[in-house]
């Protein structure tokens, strides 16, 4: 996902998200609950990294090492991303 992508429709976070999280604990994506606590589901902090990672490669955009402690589901971190990417579009306007 390339950051105009995420800017033109932020609902495909979500998505990329479960598909990033479902890589790393090695699961069909229908086996991942976006609003499930990423820690329940087995998301140790290697993979929580990792994703961190992820995010700021797709994204351009800087995140806490902290942010699945912080935002602990995937619709929480989708809504977090969001909310960011949205002000840095304002902010170029």
């Amino acid at each position: 996902m390339t950051e105009g992508q995420a800017q033109a429709d932020c609902s495909q976070l979500q998505p990329w998200l479960i598909g990033r999280v479902a890589v790393y604990l090695g699961r069909p994506i229908e086996e991942i609950d976006p609003t499930a606590p990423l820690a329940d589901m087995g998301m140790d902090s290697v993979y929580a990294l990792s994703l961190c990672g992820d995010i700021e490669e797709a994204l351009d955009l800087q995140v806490e090492p902290t942010l699945a402690w912080d935002h602990p589901s995937i619709a929480a971190i989708a809504g977090h991303l969001s909310d960011h990417l949205a002000a840095r579009a304002a902010a170029k306007k």
